[in-house]
């Protein structure tokens, strides 16, 4: 008999010490393992995702890679679009603003759709910005992701922000 973990409510109020950023595009028959390989493109392939909204955490540090064990919960804000129009220019991109103020949270800005990459960009930078403005709070760092496609078969672009 396979042993049964207790659930602890403690895990889902621990907030995250790092963050990871991350873009791919993926390409299939199947639209499901475009996004498959969309995600491992951006390093997020192995995890099991749980869509959270947009709150970088207070002193969170920027990570290039995960570190957690694969098959784990991994928390992400992300930006996703799968097509199959032949010819379309598609984009996701996902912004992080990093606040001045060192006891505040940040924000993570996601898009995806037809679009380019600079219009992606232009997009989540924009928001944000404009995010941080309701806050009050100044910007010290703002970093963007990006990926862009010409669709082919199913296409996916996903750009994600993984809380760890």
């Amino acid at each position: 008999m396979q042993e049964v973990r207790q659930f602890s409510a403690a895990a889902l109020t621990q907030l995250a010490r790092f963050c990871t950023a991350g873009a791919g595009v993926g390409v299939s028959a199947f639209e499901l393992v475009s996004f498959d390989r969309a995600l491992r493109q951006a390093g997020f392939a192995d995890y099991n995702l749980l869509r959270v909204s947009s709150i970088l955490p207070a002193g969170v540090q920027l990570r290039p890679i995960v570190e957690v064990p694969k098959g784990s919960l991994l928390p992400i804000a992300y930006g996703v679009f799968s097509s199959d129009e032949d010819g379309r220019t598609i984009a996701a991109a996902v912004s992080m603003a990093f606040p001045t103020e060192p006891g505040a949270v940040g924000v993570i800005m996601e898009t995806g759709g037809f679009m380019t990459e600079r219009e992606a960009r232009e997009l989540v930078t924009a928001m944000a910005e404009e995010a941080m403005e309701d806050r009050n709070l100044s910007i010290a760092r703002l970093e963007v992701v990006a990926a862009e496609a010409e669709v082919d078969l199913y296409t996916t672009v996903f750009a994600g922000v993984a809380l760890w």
